[in-house]
């Protein structure tokens, strides 16, 4: 019985599957981390740039929104994003304009929890005045 038991043919094989296997989940988590960053970034910057568009003087407040998608698209993907809204408002006693974006967490590729993250962005509003 201590024969058998003292016996270490054939646990390569297997030290190197957990191994493999756990080093394959770590390094897929952090390019899934990677890609969510990436995502973020990408959707923040879009809605920036939209709000700041939409803020220009001879600009209609949804043409933001309209860029906001366009960029997302191009970037990212069009069933990725959910929705874009391009409003007026008023902060800190300033005409502003606010792009809100809506798109969904990713968690596998670009697969996720909807609606999971919400980006809003205020521009100051320009006028000829």
């Amino acid at each position: 019985m201590r024969r058998l038991l003292s016996d270490e043919r054939g646990s390569t094989p297997v030290e190197f599957v957990l191994v493999g296997v756990l080093l394959t989940v770590l390094t897929l988590g952090v390019l899934q981390l990677g890609l969510a960053v990436y995502v973020r970034n990408v959707v923040h910057d879009a809605a920036v740039e939209g709000a700041y568009y939409a803020a220009l003087a001879d600009v209609d407040t949804q043409a933001g929104a309209a860029r906001t998608r366009d960029i997302v698209e191009r970037t990212v993907g069009g069933d990725f994003l959910e929705s874009v809204t391009a409003t007026d408002s008023r902060g800190l006693g300033y005409d502003t304009v606010s792009v809100t974006v809506t798109t969904a967490l990713p968690l596998v590729g670009l697969l996720g929890v909807p609606h999971g993250w919400e980006v809003t962005v205020h521009a100051p509003a320009e006028s000829f005045d």
